[in-house]
């Protein structure tokens, strides 16, 4: 796609337009929020009377007059009215305009699905990235781009989606019911209206609020019905389409080629979190694994529908029969009288064939019995070589277009899905690898002191040392002894026992790349790789380039904290210059790939220097891996809140340092993002269509720098000066000793638990106390729920004037101008800035927070004002989204129904709080209507953290 100085907007879902620039555009979508809030009233006037009904309108139509004139007066006749509303009233008030919010959600679904499916193909994100890689390096570098596509989009269960997936299911039947277009006054449209109401009344009826925590197998089995989704009805149509446009432009996807794969974090991610056991992994992998097998069963019950030839008319293939006959020399449900039946059409039995062994795969899953050649599949690899039996025949029988099309789509969604349905990736603490370590190496007795006494720098020597030598370190006796490791490290070496398991059950594909958190030397990867090693993942004993020399799984560093991210390049050169791993490089097809987090990163350091940071390390790693003949993939740890990374998908992967993109990347799609791109098949199509058409576009365009050198080096120097300025006025936020206590009282954080929305504790399990010890999502969650927002832009404003006083205005126009990077960032802060409210905001610092503390808040009011007028001034606007002037308008109006709800929060916590000062216990309907809010305020702002 050519370069241009317009920049997509940013919207409410960090992805899709809500509404076009035609300010007329939007009315269907006024319209048809109308009409869902009009039956939403209908359903509070049967269930609650006319006197709820009354009420939502009053305080509608207050809060709308506080908000436009500006009144403080009216403000506090809301706030006071809210506030000595009985919890009766209080619950079904604050459901009532979190269920608008819901709604209004699914009509703008729809009429983005609407919008897409009007747009004229040409013009989607493939065509175009396509048609412009075309233009400029021709056939012949698209099909170097193309070849080397690897794109992974990795599913995690992060805590931020609040809405329960009965409630999911049921706004996606509204939106169903929504996608059908009726006209006003017809039969058919008072058909939809009676659907829809009966469908809003279930959604009324239905508790918002989890009773229990979910589990990782919970988990899993919510991301399962998105997945099972995707392969079905989404990846054929996307995978046709792509080749089609491929072949238009000169070039193709090879046979077995899968472009874009789904991975999970779902049962492998025990960092901080002590639920996700090796018995926990085992489980999740059975439930992908039994989803994986109902897939392919489904696609290969449509292919025989589909593939009546007749060896009649086309005649026998000896090759077809020779595997036929092999096939059915095992027992199966391919029976005497089905054999008889489809004698004449060979492709059908063969279909049938491979059936039965997607059968017996899964009783030999679900025995645990061994794999027999032949009658069972081991991996999807096997599947995937009946496939090849299959049109290999076919294209002897001439039947080429059948081969290479609705069998060959059939085989690529397949090869995506294998026996795993999704990559599954293993995720630990670095500190826990080094504490099996030490159990290990003080067994054996070698050094001179203990190993948890070692440097960073003598840990790495040993630990290059000893995966250096041929023995194992302590052998069998890790599992025969058991005064080798305790309970804490057993579990820690235990997954690593259990993913070989996998690997033998499901093949190497289940499980290929094992995280290793809050990386900070390359002693921490080197520790994983030995305990790898040591339950058998590993053999290096051949010495390096050895045929003899396996490695059966891959080590991302996970690079989290700024000054990991300032030293990324080094800890990737001292680790390729160890042999041993470089080895196991080698062995992963010269493959390194690098996990990214910007979560702890803006927590630490604030969103300008962080996102800086970040894009430094992509040059240091880029480079690194450049001068050890290492390919280098990126994994983005992205959450949905700009404070997390989040932002437009297309632009963060275009906005990547010039040379990092080489086809492969990863990246994280977690909570209320999940939903919000996968729910409806047309929105997930988008996503997927974005997401491969950057990394096409940035691997084929974005391999030298889009200025001069001389200008890059320039905005570096310049962007530095920004960063400097911003992290000096975070850190006197972040280090203020008071700021725990104010983040404390003047959020809800201490209630996210309560809402049960995951598996995993908001704290985790270290001495920190206070903020370190946070999380970043309830962080990121305490600041969104008062309308704070501090993680999305504090410190911006700072920055800006710092560059500006400097003389450096004319840069930052260049920079803004001409830097995708730059641009993105400052974009995706305006936004940030326009969601927070420091009115509300004010409500909740003075109403919750001691006096003495307010001080904290004047300083975070002080820095918006100062950050909204530099961004103001920097993009040339009189007011915040004046170039995005629907965003802006869609923002005003759902204030309008936010503001009672944050109202009624602050009005629930100090009820909550002063029975707790009293030593009482907290009424469950009081903390129920808390917990409401919640959700409320999550649907309105269309996310949580």
């Amino acid at each position: 796609m050519p370069e241009t100085d317009a920049f997509p907007v940013p919207t409410l879902t960090s992805e899709f337009p809500v509404v076009g620039d035609d300010p007329h555009i939007d009315a269907p979508l006024r319209a048809s929020v109308r009409r869902l809030s009009t039956l939403l009233g209908r359903t509070l006037s049967d269930q609650h009377g006319q006197e709820l009904l009354d009420l939502v309108e009053q305080v509608r139509q207050l809060t709308k007059e506080a908000k436009s004139s500006g009144s403080t007066a009216t403000a506090r006749d809301v706030q006071k009215r809210l506030a000595e509303l009985p919890l009766e009233q209080a619950t079904p008030l604050t459901r009532a305009f979190t269920q608008y919010f819901l709604l209004a959600n699914a009509a703008e679904q729809v009429y983005r699905v609407r919008a897409l499916q009007e747009r004229p193909a040409a013009e989607s994100w493939v065509p175009r990235a396509v048609q412009g890689v075309v233009d400029k390096v021709g056939p012949e570098g698209l099909q170097e781009a193309v070849d080397s596509l690897d794109v992974r989009l990795v599913f995690t269960a992060h805590p931020t989606e609040a809405s329960r997936r009965a409630v999911l299911t049921k706004l996606r039947r509204i939106s169903d019911l929504l996608a059908t277009e009726t006209a006003e006054g017809s039969v058919e449209r008072r058909r939809q209206d009676h659907d829809l109401s009966e469908a809003i009344e279930g959604l009324w009826l239905t508790d918002e609020l989890r009773r229990d925590r979910p589990t990782p197998q919970d988990e899993a089995r919510n991301v399962l019905y998105y997945l099972r989704q995707l392969y079905l009805q989404t990846l054929p149509g996307f995978l046709d389409d792509l080749r089609e446009e491929l072949r238009a432009k000169g070039a193709e996807l090879s046979e077995r080629q899968v472009p874009l794969r789904f991975g999970s974090w779902i049962g492998g991610d025990r960092d901080g979190n002590p639920f996700v056991t090796a018995q926990v992994t085992r489980e999740v992998l059975q439930l992908q694994a039994e989803a994986a097998i109902d897939i392919a069963t489904q696609v290969i019950n449509d292919l025989i529908a589909d593939l009546s030839i007749s060896s009649a008319l086309t005649g026998d293939d000896e090759e077809l029969r020779e595997s036929l006959r092999a096939d059915l020399s095992f027992e199966s449900e391919v029976d005497e009288n089905q054999q008889r039946l489809f004698e004449q059409e060979p492709y059908r039995l063969k279909l049938g064939a491979m059936r039965a062994k997607l059968a017996a795969t899964r009783a030999r899953l679900r025995s645990g019995d061994a794999h027999v050649d032949g009658k069972d599949y081991r991996d999807g690899e096997e599947l995937q070589a009946d496939f090849e039996v299959l049109r290999a025949a076919l294209s002897r029988h001439g039947a080429h277009k059948v081969a290479d099309g609705t069998v060959a789509i059939a085989q690529q969604v397949l090869a995506g899905s294998g026996l795993n349905l999704a990559t599954l990736d293993v995720r630990e603490h670095s500190v826990k690898h080094h504490e099996v370590a030490a159990r290990l190496f003080d067994r054996v007795g070698e050094l001179d002191r203990p190993y948890a006494e070692l440097s960073r720098e003598e840990r790495t020597d040993v630990l290059s040392s000893e995966l250096s030598s041929r023995r194992p370190l302590v052998g069998a006796a890790i599992s025969e002894d058991e005064t080798i490791l305790d309970d804490a490290t057993r579990t820690t070496y235990g997954v690593f026992r259990e993913i070989r398991e996998a690997h033998r059950s499901y093949g190497t594909a289940a499980i290929e790349t094992y995280i290793i958190s809050m990386t900070h030397g390359a002693d921490d990867v080197l520790a994983a790789a030995l305990l790898a090693r040591e339950a058998g993942l590993i053999t290096l004993a051949g010495g390096p380039g050895s045929d003899e020399n396996r490695a059966d799984i891959g080590f991302a560093p996970l690079l989290e904290e700024v000054a990991d991210l300032r030293t990324s390049g080094a800890i990737l050169d001292r680790l390729f210059s160890d042999p041993s791993y470089r080895e196991i490089v080698r062995l992963n097809g010269d493959r390194q790939e690098v996990m990214l987090g910007y979560s702890d990163g803006n927590k630490d350091a604030g969103v300008i220097t962080s996102q800086w940071e970040i894009h430094q390390a992509q040059r240091s790693l880029r480079d690194a891996a450049a001068r050890h003949g290492v390919t280098l993939r990126l994994f983005h740890g992205r959450g949905g809140s700009v404070g997390r990374g989040g932002g437009p998908t297309y632009d963060a992967i275009l906005a990547q340092p010039y040379g990092v993109l080489e086809g492969e990347i990863k990246f994280t799609e977690q909570g209320e993002v999940i939903s919000d791109k996968y729910m409806l098949p047309t929105l997930a199509r988008e996503n997927l269509d974005l997401s491969l058409a950057a990394v096409i576009e940035g691997s084929a365009l974005h391999t030298a720098p889009r200025t001069t050198p001389e200008q890059l080096d320039r905005f570096g120097e310049v962007m530095q000066q920004v960063s400097d300025a911003a992290f000096t006025r975070y850190r006197t936020l972040a280090d203020d000793p008071d700021l725990p206590e104010y983040f404390v009282t003047s959020t809800p954080v201490e209630q996210l638990g309560d809402l049960n929305i995951g598996s995993r504790p908001s704290k985790r399990a270290t001495s920190d106390k206070g903020l370190d010890g946070l999380r970043a999502i309830p962080w990121v969650f305490g600041w969104t729920q008062s309308r704070q927002i501090v993680p999305g832009w504090f410190g911006a404003g700072s920055g800006l004037k710092a560059a500006r006083e400097a003389g450096l205005e004319p840069d930052l126009h260049e920079m803004l101008k001409h830097w995708h990077f730059f641009r993105s960032l400052i974009s995706n802060v305006e936004m940030t800035l326009a969601k927070t409210d420091m009115q509300i905001a004010s409500h909740y610092v003075h109403s919750l927070v001691p006096e003495r503390l307010w001080p904290l808040f004047e300083r975070i009011r002080e820095e918006y004002e100062l950050s909204v007028a530099e961004l103001e001034r920097l993009t040339g606007v009189l007011e915040l989204l004046d170039n995005q002037p629907v965003l802006k308008r869609t923002l005003t109006v759902r204030d309008r129904y936010l503001d009672p709800i944050s109202y009624m929060q602050v009005a629930m916590l100090q009820r909550v709080r002063a029975a707790a000062a009293a030593g009482e216990e907290v009424d469950p309907e009081l903390q129920r209507a808390l917990l409401t809010t919640i959700n409320g305020v999550a649907a309105g702002l269309k996310n949580t953290g």
